[in-house]
Parts: C-alpha cells; structure tokens; sequence
C-alpha cells in the first residue's frame, strides 16, 4: 500500500509520463532480459532523449556506455526502470532519491503480494518515495506507454500506435498489467487512439488515484478507462470522479470483485446484504463512473465515448433487417433497461415516407431486405432516425452474410454516414457475427465517426450504460446533515435506544414502552391499548426473532404474564447468561407493505442508504436498491420504482399506491444522518409498514451499530 494512503503522490507523473531523460538499471544485451526489452522499446520508438544505462558488469551495451550504479548517474534524470531483481531494488531507490531521480517504475514482483519481508520493503520504498517527492509505479507492474511521444517504459512489446496530432485517445490506468496490456491491444486492433497506458501495480507510492488526476488534465485525453481491484484511497476517487464528470471525460471502471461473499456483520440486515462490491458501485456510479461488467465491455463503452461525436443519451431507435430480431432486440432491451420509444405510422411521418409501404413503422424498424434492390433506404432511414428528436443513438443492425451481400450494403451506409455527418452516435452493427464483412468497410465506417461492433447486443448493452450515465441526475438534496440529540456510545444498539436516537430526529415508530417486570409490562400495555408487541431488548439478540424474542398480537393482562415468562425461557434457552435490558411493548400497527430501510458505512468509501422488500424475507429474496445518501426525495422514490416488486408500492390487483413520499422521508432522514455522524457503521429498520399514499409509514424495528473506539 501506499506510505500514506490519503495523501496524493508527491512528485511530478509528468516526469515518469513525458521523461526526457531515462536510466534502465539492469540495462541488458541478452534477448528477452527486461533491461534488453525496455531498451528495445525505446530504441523501436525513437526515443530523442537522454539514455542511460547501469550494469555493474558491462562497459557498453549495444553501443551504448554504461555506468556501474545508480550512484555514477546524473542528477535530476525524470525517470528510472528497474530491471533488477526484488533483492537491489531498495537500495537502489534510495540511491535514486539522493540523486534527485524524478520517477521510478519498478517491475519486480515479490513485495507486499509475498508476505512480511515484502510488505516492510515496499513499505519502506513509499517512505523514500514520499520524502523524496519520488514518483512509483510499482512493484510488480508492467510498466507504461506514453502513445502521444512515443515512449514505451516497459517490457512488452506492444503495438504502439502513435495518437497523433489534434487527436484526443484513451488513457488505461490499470492495476493489472496484463489486463492493461489486453485492453491496450483491444483497443488498438479495433483503430482506436490511446494516449496513455499504466499499470499501477501494488502501489507503494502512486496509486490509480494519481494517475487519473493527471489523466484529467491532459488535453489529449477524452477517456479514462480503469481495470482496479482495489482502491486504495476511494474518498479522494470519488472527488476526482466527480471533477472528471465536470471536465466531460468520462471514466469507465471494470473493478473484479462482484461475486466475493459480502463481508459478514453480527448487527444488521442491511451488512450482510450491502456488501464491499456493491457499495463501491453505488459510489463510482453516483460520482460519475461507468462500470462495466466485463472487460469487452469495458472496451465497448470506452470506444463509444472516444469515437462518437457526442455520448448517447434519452431513448435509442434500433434499424434492422429482420422481423424475428425485432422480438430479441425487445427482450434485450428490457433486460438491461434500454429506452426504445414506440413508434407508428402516425407518430414517426419522416419514417413511414423512408420505409417500404408494406411494412408498418415500429421500433425496432424492420427494413426487410429491401435495401438489396433499394440501397437508397439506408440513408433515408438513417436521416429519418437521426432527424428524431426522441432518440439520443441509432443502431443500425444488419444481416452480413457473406462478401456479395456486405458488397451492396457497406458502401451505401458509409455514403450515408458521411452525408449525414451526425451528431448522434450512430453505431453500425451485425446480426450475424460470422459475417464476412472487408476491413476496409470497417474502417469507413470508423473514418465517418461511427463504430462498428460484430453484434448488436454488444452495442446495445454499451449504449444503455452510456445512456444511463448521460442521464443520471447527480444534483443533491439540499436539506442540511442530522447530528444525533443523545449521546452514540459505541458497539450494538438495541432496538429501545435505536428508537430513542432516531425517534426525534423525524423517523416514525409506533408508541411504546420498555419495561422492566411483568408488572411494568402489562401497565404499559394498559396505557397503549390492546393489542400489543413484546420484544426483548439486548444488544447481544441482534435478531430477536431467532431467539424467540419477540411475541405479536397480545390481548389481555394474561396472556402479556404468559408471554412475558414465555419469553424469558426462550431466551435464556437461546443463549444462557443472558441478561435482558428489558422487554419493550409496543403498540400493534395496521397491515401495510414491508420495506427494509437501512444504511452502512463503509471505511474509505462512507455511507449507502439500502431500500427495498423487508419483513423476514428481506435477506431471501434481496429485492433492494443502493442509494447514496445525498439524493434528493424525488431521486429516491425514481430508484424505489425500479425495484423488482415495484408494482406492490404503486397499486397491485387493486391496492392502493403506498406513500412512496413518506418512505422517501425515511430514507432521506437516514441518509442526512449517516452523513452528520459518521460514528454510526450500520442502521438498520426492518420492517418499515408503508401505507396507502397520505397515510405514512412507520418502522417497526430498529437497530444500530456505533463504531468502536
């Protein structure tokens, strides 16, 4: 990890980027040596600045003098490979810091991935780096390419594309540095410009975080594309999210990690189900990332928002030559949450006029084969869809076949795409991968500023995170943080204290009461009004349902003595030793809908608020959303409507609508506290009794846990 981990790199990533002068120490004439390849590479390159090269053993190497150590190196050099093995690199860092060395990458492996020693060795290289104002990428990483000036410091031999002038490309800022190099390789072989490729490695000094600062502020960049496995400092992410966001560059994440088992939590519902991977996504999403699920579509998203003139946003309209498709493209469609707006004949004229008069305008818009003897079509169809203002993308999928069949259609739609010179992405696709469609149609259609993917669910899926991103509301709710009226003393609180704390602070409960004694109980009782809840109250019974703990429906003075002694049995038969704070009895609320409401916070990354289906089926079923704790009440309930069951909270066989307003109040106050009080690591109100809209909601139970000093 880094020597401090909330503290950005001290140095300058320019020196390490755009270095005009480089010492490889472990330089190297034997092929496939690390030193010999990183010089290959630069020499490959053309690399015009200074060159050094150290090797105890060697006078000169491929012509080139060598000095013996670090130490006989000049100061101030801007950057410096380590090509040696893990034992010489501390000291090797050090000698660098003292000549001034600006940067260093350092490939070898075995530090804190290999156990103590490496730990306390890389540990020791952030000290130096830090105090030094040193730059490190690195240990255990692949290097990086600067694809602007041509300067290759890794040991890869990669193509390396120059970006060009006047042109913006995508920089990769990975951890890892074979997904760095993929990706890099992905992106090339499909024409596209980078600008800069880093693999960050364990970070000892440098971390993604810096990387993406600088990548912000290069004018040559217009995407970011990361591959991380672990931030290591997610606050001072998110903030840099949020300012790449403001600058238009988007940032689109592949972060492995998704099918990890959530952390456990002793406390609350809502820690178990709001695990590491999903609290990082509520995060980067709400800052501004695009996270991919897979590292095509990492690539696939990147590449729509280097290539295309503007991002795709609003609704889509898919073009196509197949009427089974339409049905495929629908499912799709709904699948992953992509906008196709309805058409007719009577609401998309420009459409009906381009189309065969046989067929009826839908979206997806059927063509037919009729472009075969009709090649106009395209760029009537085309024009129609682009002139639309409901749709933010066009696809236009088409059936390849075969060279005879991609003949007569490519050069047609590539006419139009260059007539039409649109602002919309328009993305051009095929239906039947296998097709066999000429390079050189695909590169016409890229020189249009189109992109050109084998399959159009590869391209949808992309537009709907893209869409999704250009229409996300990330402004905040207004309303000021909570701080909590009483005293929070740290570890679990029970559900009677839970209630004190939240209670005045505007989350509703039902009246109730704790007490005591059995006496206590059934005079509480009498001042509520039958019927009555008994609960039993301990932070050591976080569920008091598996311990028998809680007793519902209560009528009489009796069956409270009953149950009160019921009780007690169960739950010193549940866990021996047990002493209770009490029993709290509580008024019995009316039928409603059962949501889960809860919050976490997690180190680093802070508070999510989780919503969604509760009662005893809330863990099952996990029918729930992650909300950042900022939304504003009109924000939240959008999110709750896309919950699965949603149609139970607006009207279901006849139900009335719940009070989305007052559930939304819930959430909204939790999350207004959560960021007033960041003691508190997890709340938690399950259930929440929604009621038809105008008459409220109510929590039932309540938990929290306090950090512990």
């Amino acid at each position: 990890m880094p020597a401090d981990a909330n503290k950005a790199a001290a140095g300058d990533i320019g020196r390490l980027l755009r270095p005009r002068s480089i010492a490889i120490v472990g330089a190297s004439e034997k092929p496939g040596a690390l030193g010999n390849s990183v010089l290959l590479n630069l020499e490959r390159l053309g690399f015009d600045g200074e060159l050094h090269l150290v090797n105890p053993k060697r006078e000169e190497i491929a012509g080139r003098r060598c000095v013996k150590s670090v130490e006989d190196l000049p100061l101030g050099i801007d950057a410096a490979v380590l090509a040696i093995p893990r034992a010489f690199v501390l000291d090797a860092i050090r000698g660098l810091a003292e000549r001034g060395c600006g940067s260093v990458v350092i490939f070898s492996a075995g530090f804190a991935e290999a156990g103590d020693a490496g730990l306390e060795e890389q540990r020791q290289i952030g000290e130096i780096a830090l105090k030094a104002g040193m730059i490190v990428e690195g240990p255990n990483c692949l290097g990086c390419v600067n694809f602007i000036d041509q300067i290759a410091l890794t040991f890869v031999e990669a193509p390396t594309p120059k970006l060009g002038a006047r042109r913006k490309g995508i920089a990769i800022v990975s951890q890892s540095g074979a997904m760095a190099a993929v990706l890099g390789s992905n992106l090339t072989d499909r024409d596209i410009g980078l600008s800069y490729s880093v693999s960050t490695g364990n970070e000892a000094a440098s971390g993604v975080e810096d990387f993406v600062e600088y990548m912000i502020a290069d004018k040559n960049t217009s995407v970011i594309a990361m591959i991380v496995e672990q931030f290591r400092n997610p606050a001072r992410f998110l903030e840099l999210a949020a300012k790449a966001r403001r600058a238009k560059k988007p940032i689109v994440l592949l972060h492995p990690g998704k099918s990890t088992a959530a952390a456990e939590s002793a406390a609350t519902h809502t820690g178990a189900m709001a695990g590491d991977y999903s609290v990082m996504r509520t995060k980067v999403e709400r800052a501004g990332v695009i996270v991919a699920d897979t590292l095509e579509e990492l690539g696939d998203i990147a590449e729509i928002a280097a290539r295309c003139r503007q991002l795709p946003s609003g609704g889509c309209v898919v073009l196509t030559e197949s009427g089974a498709f339409k049905a495929l493209t629908l499912d799709l469609a709904e699948e992953i949450g992509l906008d196709l707006p309805k058409l007719t004949d009577a609401n998309a004229p420009e459409l009906r006029a381009a189309m065969p008069e046989f067929v009826a305008v839908s979206n997806p818009v059927d063509m037919t084969a009729q472009a075969l003897v009709d090649p106009d079509m395209y760029r009537r169809v085309l024009s129609a869809a682009v002139g639309d203002k409901r749709f933010g993308s066009v696809v236009l999928a088409i059936i390849q076949t075969d060279h005879s069949t991609t003949d007569k259609k490519f050069p047609p739609i590539i006419d139009a795409l260059g007539e039409l010179k649109s602002s919309k992405p328009i993305i051009v696709t095929g239906i039947d991968e296998g097709g066999v469609v000429r390079k050189a149609y695909v590169k016409g259609v890229r020189r249009k500023g189109s992109a050109y993917f084998p399959t159009s669910d590869r391209a949808m899926r992309a537009i709907a995170k893209l869409s999704a991103y250009s229409g996300q509301d990330f402004s905040e709710s207004r309303r000021k943080p909570l701080k909590a009226r009483k005293a929070l003393v740290a570890g679990v609180v029970p559900e009677f204290r839970a209630k004190e704390i939240l209670g005045p602070l505007g989350v509703p409960f039902p009246k109730s009461k704790l007490a005591r004694s059995k006496h206590e109980a059934i005079e509480a009782a009498k001042a509520l009004g039958y019927p009555v809840v008994l609960k039993a109250q301990s932070a050591e019974l976080s569920h008091k349902s598996d311990a028998g703990g809680v007793m519902v429906g209560l009528q009489s003075a009796d069956e409270i003595a009953s149950a009160w002694d019921k009780m007690q049995s169960s739950v010193t038969s549940y866990k021996p030793g047990l002493e209770l704070d009490g029993i709290l009895v509580e008024s019995m609320g009316d039928r409603g809908v059962e949501l889960i409401i809860g919050a976490k916070s997690e180190p680093g990354w802070g508070p999510v608020i989780l919503a969604g289906f509760g009662g005893v089926q809330a863990e099952l079923y996990q029918d729930v959303c992650l909300l950042s704790p900022d939304l504003t009440e009109a924000a939240i309930i959008g999110q709750l409507r896309q919950l699965k069951g949603a149609r139970l909270l607006t009207g279901f066989r006849g139900s009335a609508p719940v009070d989305l307003e007052a559930v939304a109040e819930i959430i909204s106050t939790i999350g207004r506290l959560m960021i007033g009080e960041p003691d508190i690591r997890e709340i938690d109100l399950n259930p929440v009794v929604a009621y038809p809209k105008g008459k409220g909601a109510v929590a039932l139970d309540a938990l929290m846990l306090i950090a512990r000093e």
